[in-house]
């Protein structure tokens, strides 16, 4: 019922259901959006006794009744206009000792009823929303969610039926676009709207709830985003491609990702460019964070350093990078953001591809960026986004229409939300620092084939000690037997005493219990 709405297209257009039955408590609820400067939102009509909420100026909303003391108003003043065609929330009020009048977060007016007055709101025509009886000061725009004492009106229903009223209500987006977050993009619906996550990073009905899209890069794996125009200009045009993208310039980049490794050197993320522009982020050898711009092919790079201890430490490290022209920002594990100038221009021209882990093209890139693109990226990366490109959560669902390669091992993780112990565990199950050098491809056939000698090796060595212990038990069994039979011919022997023993001891006792009874006598 939340999204449940009519959209009014005239002045003398209305819906109406059966009269309204308040007469002790009334509550009265909706959402509207509208352009226009006044209009009556509802009415319910007695004899004498009525009932109205209305949009009385733009800035300005008055619920008004008669319960037979004569009409009573309670009127919220908004400081901006609400006929800004974006959603606002009233909630009308009233019992026998006071009416009250709220709108969106506005303070709460509210009307006390006279202590000796009448009490009760009798009504007898039915209810008009969006319009009046006479027709006059009709609303328009939307109404949504309408409730009259916790009952939900099906305002959409009854709008496929009536004249000038259509069911639904075009534009949430306006209102709610704002909740779909980390890149999500807000589409209409029928009834509401929907956030399409599909180029962020994250999950979710709001692009912000759903699981950090997480995985671990093996030895030489690589992820390459190809931007969507020019991949498909490459399919379906002969065209030169850096004349396709002569208009295709970026002044500003938003990047985040995270990322765990014990590796250094190491390529974390890289972005080319036809015209041999680059961005490049790496770890140096030493383990610093180097961002490397090159906004100039007849320039050397911007290199900037982030002397931070551990970034190579196995533990997850955040990075959030913002450029806005010569502006760049960095933020490493949200301490505090530093700031930098780039030299080598404002402007990221003719964007070809973005590449994680390791660069498959041939580009003409500085030496520091070879050296870790000679190493690649071994670990994990997470919720990596560039602008409102999500490259890793491509590679991981993407379907054949998306423009993504992946080459090598990549498997989707948790391991960009772990920490801790846990942490440690999926670094020793990835392996994060136990290869030196490339891993050859037969190696996990071959892990497999020990693994399985392994466990054929434990099976045959568990039955041999149970036959060991069964043998074992039955020579006990056997020699116990032998005792048995040797010590049974003396048994029989020895009966015939053992019993006259026994009937004297038991004679004694029977002695001693009459002297016992005796003695108490």
């Amino acid at each position: 019922t939340f999204w449940n709405s009519a959209s009014f297209n005239t002045e003398t257009s209305y819906l109406h259901f059966p009269t309204f039955h308040g007469e002790l408590s009334a509550d009265v609820s909706f959402f509207f959006k509208t352009t226009a400067s006044s209009g009556v939102f509802l009415e319910n009509l007695g004899i004498q006794d009525f009932i109205r909420i209305e949009l009385y100026s733009p800035s300005e909303v008055i619920f008004s009744f008669d319960v037979g003391n004569g009409p009573s108003e309670v009127t919220v003043q908004s400081l901006t206009s609400l006929n800004d065609n974006q959603w606002h929330y009233v909630k009308a009020e009233r019992n026998i000792k006071e009416a009250s009048l709220q709108v969106d977060q506005l303070p709460q007016r509210s009307h006390s009823a006279p202590p000796d007055g009448h009490i009760r709101l009798q009504l007898n025509s039915q209810l008009f929303v969006g319009g009046t009886a006479s027709r006059q000061k009709g609303f328009l725009g939307c109404i949504r969610s309408l409730q009259l004492n916790g009952m939900a009106l099906d305002l959409e229903e009854r709008a496929k039926i009536t004249p000038g009223v259509e069911p639904g209500c075009p534009g949430h987006c306006s209102s709610y676009g704002n909740l779909c977050q980390n890149g999500g993009k807000c589409r209409e619906k029928y009834s509401g709207f929907s956030c399409d996550c599909t180029f962020s990073a994250y999950t979710g009905p709001f692009c912000k709830k759903g699981k950090h899209i997480s995985a671990y890069f093996g030895t030489g794996t690589s992820v390459t985003y190809n931007f969507q125009e020019y991949y498909t200009l490459a399919k379906n045009s002969s065209s030169h491609a850096s004349s396709f993208y002569a208009d295709m310039t970026l002044n500003r980049e938003a990047i985040t990702f995270a990322f765990r490794t014990t590796r250094t050197p190491s390529l974390l993320l890289y972005v080319s460019s036809f015209y041999k522009e680059y961005l490049s982020v790496i770890l140096t050898r030493n383990g610093d964070l180097q961002i490397r711009y090159k906004l100039d092919s007849h320039q050397d790079p911007d290199v900037i350093s982030i002397n931070i201890k551990g970034m190579a430490d196995g533990h997850l490290q955040h990075v959030k990078i913002n450029r806005e022209e010569e502006i760049l920002f960095v933020e490493v594990n949200q301490n505090e953001r530093m700031k930098f100038i780039l030299s080598s221009g404002t402007e990221f021209n003719a964007i070809k591809s973005l590449a994680l882990g390791k660069i498959l093209e041939n580009g003409d890139v500085d030496e520091e960026t070879m050296k870790a693109n000679a190493q690649g990226f071994i670990g994990c990366l997470s919720s990596v986004q560039f602008n409102h490109i999500a490259p890793l959560k491509a590679a991981l669902h993407h379907s054949s229409s998306d423009p993504v390669i992946v080459k090598g091992r990549l498997t989707e993780s948790n391991c960009g939300t772990l920490t801790g112990a846990d942490s440690a565990s999926s670094e020793t199950t990835h392996s994060f620092a136990d290869h030196s050098g490339p891993i050859d491809e037969g190696e996990p056939l071959a892990n497999a084939i020990r693994s399985d000698s392994a466990i054929i090796g434990g099976v045959i060595a568990v039955v041999i000690f149970i036959l060991i212990c069964i043998t074992a038990i039955a020579i006990r069994i056997y020699k116990k037997k032998g005792i048995y039979s040797k010590n049974e011919a003396k048994g029989s022997e020895n009966e015939d005493s053992a019993e006259s023993a026994l009937k004297s001891e038991l004679s004694m006792q029977n002695t001693a219990n009459e002297n016992q009874k005796e003695y108490f006598f």
